[in-house]
């Protein structure tokens, strides 16, 4: 008999995982300014563009804040990381599990010569997403597309003797885990602790000559496997007008990436457009360093770097088809992809070919939508309205649809936006290697699809709707 109460107060007394994804997004968000300084002037440069763009265009403005999406504006942030193994990986799903963040789609970098995998840990639900939308894109290295062998087992061996957790992390995981979830103060201790995986620590754990081998493989590689931990290597706040945004960060003093990844500029944006400003030249000390003081035993890092991303509505799966056909046929011009002097322009003219009205893209299926009834629905509705057309109905103005936000990364951009900070140059020749079912036995579990998230939103919406016009036909 006391069991039950027992249980209800110790229930009630945990904070929720969408705080503690809030702490958590916030306290990464000022250690990081701290360790980018230009990472501040980012947040301030996002901010004024939307400030400028919610002027301009007082329905956006309206619809945003209807649907719940201004509120999350100014927090919304992604970051990335990379991880060196299975153990790494297995335990940050874990420790995002605590903060209700889920591992989402699968990407293969590896077309694209980025020998990575990865997958988005983020909210999958609509109320979590509208409480904060934190993301963290999370790579695993594929050590075995480095070519060389004995590069390769000195570079597991390397990450098998590092531990990125700290020991109290570890335990308020287990804890977690055990009891359901964590109380306001652990939350605050787990919060400290877990950003420790994520710290710069400018101190290498390799010497000299094994960081510049492993970064001939790769630089990439030498970033994931020559440092106590993985260290976010950026954080993305979220603009509503990217080429604005892309054009105002030189004059802040910002070296812009050359072009927006993604697609072009359009009237009803779609999925995910992303620029950065490219990464900085860091100083490194390696193991050696004493003993060879005059030799290449301290250097530099280049790694990390400020991103900022345009989102837009979510494509259904033929959608989806259809752009990946166009941007196909963009990049494969003269097989210059995007490296092209005129790429933007390319890019305008083969994505004439996709719809750019909401109507459109939500009449041929290509984009998803919520749907609620209109403020004054309740008044006109006519009875049988339950069997109605829901076409009908919003043709009526009685039920209205709403782009639902793309909430995932694409493989080709997350790509544009390695490559140009680790150099442009950077370049390997991997073929395609997609392993989903490698990459989730690492993970130890199975990552969701994007899209099947996005069509139970919106049928649970129509779901929804035809509820209440059913309750007031009656």
């Amino acid at each position: 008999m006391s069991a039950t109460p027992h249980a209800s107060s110790t229930a009630a007394r945990f904070v929720s995982s969408n705080e503690i994804r809030t702490r958590f997004s916030r306290a990464m968000s000022e250690m990081y300014r701290k360790e980018v300084p230009q990472y501040g002037t980012l947040i301030d440069l996002v901010a004024d563009v939307n400030a400028v763009a919610l002027q301009a265009d007082p329905e956006l403005r309206q619809r945003m804040s209807k649907s719940g999406e201004l509120e999350r504006l100014d927090v919304e942030r992604h970051g990335a990381i990379r991880v060196g193994s299975a153990e790494e990986l297995a335990t940050l799903r874990r420790l995002f599990a605590v903060m209700g963040m889920e591992p989402v789609g699968y990407y293969d970098l590896s077309v694209a010569g980025v020998p990575v995998h990865s997958t988005a840990f983020r909210p999958v639900h609509d109320e979590a997403l509208l409480a904060n939308p934190f993301r963290v894109f999370t790579s695993l290295l594929r050590l075995e597309l480095i070519a060389d062998e004995a590069l390769r087992a000195q570079a597991a061996e390397i990450l098998q003797r590092r531990r990125i957790f700290t020991p109290r992390a570890l335990e308020l995981i287990a804890q977690a885990e055990r009891d359901g979830g964590l109380d306001s103060g652990d939350a605050d201790t787990f919060v400290q602790q877990a950003l420790e995986t994520f710290r710069w620590h400018s101190d290498a754990t390799v010497d000299a000559a094994t960081y510049n081998a492993l970064q001939k493989a790769h630089r990439l590689v030498a970033d994931v496997v020559c440092f106590k931990g993985p260290h976010i290597n950026h954080l993305t706040p979220r603009t509503l007008d990217i080429d604005l945004a892309q054009a105002d960060m030189p004059t802040r003093g910002m070296d812009a990436k050359d072009v927006v990844e993604g697609p072009p500029q359009r009237a009803c944006p779609i999925l995910l457009r992303q620029t950065s400003f490219k990464a900085l030249k860091e100083a490194v000390r390696f193991t050696d360093a004493d003993a060879n003081a005059n030799a290449d035993s301290a250097g530099a890092h280049t790694a990390r770097f400020g991103e900022i991303e345009q989102r837009g509505v979510a494509l259904t799966r033929k959608g989806r088809a259809l752009y990946d056909e166009l941007l196909g046929l963009v990049r494969g011009i003269d097989s210059a992809g995007s490296a092209a002097p005129d790429y933007a322009h390319r890019l305008q003219q083969v994505f004439t070919q996709f719809p750019d009205t909401h109507e459109q893209l939500r009449r041929q299926g290509l984009a998803f939508y919520r749907y609620r009834l209109s403020e004054q629905a309740q008044a006109q509705l006519p009875r049988g309205a339950a069997e109605a057309d829901l076409e009908a109905l919003i043709d009526k103005g009685l039920v209205q649809a709403e782009p639902i936000t793309y909430e995932d990364f694409l493989p080709v951009s997350a790509a544009g936006i390695f490559q140009s900070n680790l150099g442009g140059e950077e370049q390997k020749q991997y073929q395609a290697h997609a392993a989903q079912q490698v990459f989730e036995g690492a993970l130890g579990a199975s990552v969701h699809d994007e899209i099947a998230l996005y069509e139970a939103s919106e049928q649970q919406s129509r779901a929804q709707v035809l509820a209440l016009l059913s309750g007031v036909a009656a």
